[in-house]
């Protein structure tokens, strides 16, 4: 029997298991990960050109898709202005394995991978090490929950 007591109780937990669960978002969530930033304020070009996370710098940045990104340099800011598409991370720089999971997730810059000219980042080492498993399938199970997961 449920009483009222076992009621506010189940009430009360509601809020806490929605903070728990993987961004269950009740609005609809930016289409590029921000933090606030577009993903963390890393050159996206030099993930292709240093093949490692280089800072941008706020005195070299662009508003695409609605988010300010952040380059090293005019020359890298240039670049990706020229071609956003292909620098821009795969899932809006949101984390790749979750994606492919059906939820979202921020990213660290340490955890890319470029596969096929693409950038993909993930949420952490593990995660990157979960993605690198099966590249392609996870690919193709992300853009298969994407955009949907943007609430």
């Amino acid at each position: 029997m449920l009483t009222r007591r076992n009621s506010l109780g189940l009430l009360a937990a509601l809020p806490a298991a929605a903070a728990l669960s993987p961004r269950a978002a009740l609005a609809a969530e930016a289409e590029v990960f921000l933090n606030p930033f577009a993903i963390n304020a890393i050159d996206p070009i030099g993930y292709f050109e240093q093949e490692k996370p280089i800072a941008g710098s706020a005195s070299h940045a662009l508003n695409w898709k609605g988010a300010e990104w952040h380059f090293s340099s005019q020359d890298t800011a240039a670049k990706f202005a020229s071609d956003p598409e292909a620098y821009a991370p795969a899932f809006g720089g949101y984390c790749a394995f979750a994606a492919s999971r059906g939820y979202l997730a921020p990213t660290i810059p340490e955890a890319w991978t470029i596969y096929e000219g693409k950038l993909y980042l993930n949420a952490s080492l593990r995660a990157q090490e979960l993605w690198r498993q099966d590249i392609p399938g996870n690919i193709a199970a992300g853009l298969n929950n994407w955009p949907g997961i943007l609430g």
